[in-house]
């Protein structure tokens, strides 16, 4: 298993709930909606590239629109590979979790 910050968790469990709508701009407003996260562009486009290079996220670029300048978006895509790193985290923490007295992690034997 390959070792994820607690940061790049997040940002593929945001890739993952956005669908093929996850780009910088979107993933950013989630992370901040949901979990009260403000990352700048830079530290999320630096967790996208790492994900990427590791094989949990896939990437394509939409259509250059007039609204972006002539730009286009680049979008992120979860890949099973991602999907099954995010299950063993999961998974760890179950486990880890269970060994807690007096914690309700909302999980039962």
């Amino acid at each position: 298993m390959i070792k994820l910050g607690a940061f790049e968790e997040l940002v593929l469990l945001a890739v993952g709930s956005l669908g093929d709508q996850a780009y910088g701009v979107a993933i950013k407003d989630l992370l901040h909606e949901k979990g009260g996260k403000k990352p700048s562009i830079g530290a999320l486009h630096s967790a996208l590239y790492r994900l990427e290079d590791k094989g949990c996220l896939k990437s394509w670029e939409g259509g250059a629109t007039t609204e972006r300048g002539g730009r286009r978006k680049k979008y992120y895509l979860l890949t099973s590979y991602g999907k099954k790193i995010l299950e063993e985290a999961h998974q760890l923490r179950i486990e880890l979790g269970k060994n807690i007295e007096g914690l309700n992690l909302g999980y039962h034997e």
